[in-house]
């Protein structure tokens, strides 16, 4: 379990991490999400004792980091896929990690093997791909076999079969009633993997609940509606008190969840339906509408990428 309490962190006159209080629980995958500079990486340096807070507390199960006797055996973390020495071979980084820690030369062999890393194991990191760099920071993470994971943008460089093989890792390791906790900016990964979700904004505490609650929470359900009839199916609808929204693409939409009324309805008049589906955002549309007050760097969209270097360049 990893226990945060009033966390906080300043840099000069600018806060980071603002007074976070907040547990991650063992049994489940907690997604830990915010936009970019909202302080996740910081939060997670802090909890592993890399980065000291200017107030707060931060606990691994029940002690500070730096008490911990062997740190690998109770939390593997994955922060960095690079923080390797470039000459040394995927073996002696992790035989180094594991002599230190006190744990047995074997385990190096298990988690090499664990992570797909065997046929290179001889090879040195400077050669390594970035989805290789982060199976050999995933297999440092377990090499403790901890009974805590902690993971900072984990799938980066990993192909799809790799990006499917951490996702069934996370989940397995949970399930092992483990303390799992990932950070990332893919939400289409993230609402298939977590099962809570924390979110941060501006170093801020936004939501701490389920990944069902917080979709049903920043997002809006509809029902969406299409028949060849659509000026009769209008009428009968407003008729009897319902909003619709008309859309674009020659569909229909009606907030909440009122698609047995409007079915019935359809029926009673004898309208003919090619679709009639209740929608729920997606995880990436709930925290968009959470965090958008909470966005420290907004593009700008008026004017086109290209065009706008591109005048940069002749201005210089």
């Amino acid at each position: 379990m990893i226990e945060l309490d009033g966390l906080t962190k300043r840099y000069g006159e600018k806060v980071a991490v603002d007074h976070l209080t907040f547990t991650v629980a063992p049994g489940i995958v907690t997604g830990f999400l915010g936009p970019n500079g909202a302080g996740k990486s910081t939060t997670m340096r802090m909890i592993l004792g890399l980065d000291r807070p200017t107030a707060g507390d931060v606990r691994i199960d029940g002690t500070h980091y730096d008490r911990l006797k062997d740190p690998l055996t109770y939390i593997g973390a994955l922060l960095e896929a690079k923080g390797t020495h470039p000459g040394r071979s995927a073996y002696h980084h992790l035989l180094c990690l594991a002599q230190s820690n006190g744990i047995p030369r074997r385990r190096v062999h298990e988690v090499l093997d664990a992570v797909g890393l065997t046929g290179v194991a001889g090879k040195k990191a400077k050669g390594f791909s970035l989805g290789m760099g982060q199976r050999l920071g995933i297999a440092a993470a377990l090499l403790g076999d901890p009974r805590i994971l902690m993971f900072d943008e984990p799938v980066k460089g990993l192909d799809p079969e790799g990006i499917h093989w951490i996702r069934n890792l996370m989940k397995s390791l949970a399930a092992q009633g483990r303390t799992v906790f990932v950070s990332s900016h893919l939400m289409s990964e993230m609402a298939l993997t977590a099962d809570h979700l924390v979110v941060i904004g501006q170093g801020r505490l936004l939501a701490d609940t389920s990944m069902a609650d917080f979709i049903a929470r920043n997002s809006r359900a509809y029902v969406r509606i299409r028949t060849p009839q659509r000026e009769r199916l209008l009428d009968v609808l407003h008729s009897a008190g319902i909003t619709v929204v008309e859309t674009g693409d020659g569909s229909l939409e009606v907030d909440g969840g009122k698609s047995e009324v409007i079915g019935e309805l359809a029926a009673r008049h004898q309208l003919v339906l090619h679709e009639l589906s209740l929608r729920q955002a997606s995880l990436e549309e709930a925290f968009m509408q959470l965090t958008a007050g909470s966005v420290e760097y907004h593009a700008h969209t008026g004017r086109a990428p290209a065009q706008a270097w591109g005048d940069g360049w002749r201005k210089g």
